[in-house]
């Protein structure tokens, strides 16, 4: 179950470095075709925002990077909760402002890890 946990770890990590790469490099390009209910001629003016948001998204994924390499067992639980927990807290909010899209590809994964580490703390 650890390790199943810590593969979903990497896993968000990994969609958030995507994020970080699509909002701070590819947002006037790639993005477009990901985002495609956001209006064509809003890509520019917002690239600066985006560019921000996936910089939020690179913490994160450090963040969650981090907790792999840490040695200690019980602070790597810890952190990679901290983290999931943030990554879970903006993928429902996200969902709710944004699109319900939003919840499947961050949140759910994120709660999925966090379900996995609290289950293995109770074993």
């Amino acid at each position: 179950m650890l390790l199943l946990a810590k593969i979903i770890v990497a896993i968000v990590a990994l969609l958030h470095l995507y994020f970080l790469w699509l909002e701070m490099f590819a947002w006037t390009t790639k993005a477009k075709k990901v985002f495609r209910q956001f209006p064509e001629d809003l890509f520019e003016p917002t690239k600066t925002l985006a560019a921000n948001q996936g910089l939020y998204n690179g913490f994160l994924s450090a963040g969650l990077i981090w907790s792999l390499l840490i040695e200690d067992p019980t602070w790597q639980v810890y952190v990679a909760l901290f983290f999931l927990g943030c990554v879970a807290v903006a993928g429902i909010y996200g969902s709710l402002t944004a699109s319900k899209k939003i919840f499947t590809v961050q949140a759910l994964p994120a709660l999925l890890g966090i379900a996995l580490f609290l289950a293995h703390q109770m074993l």
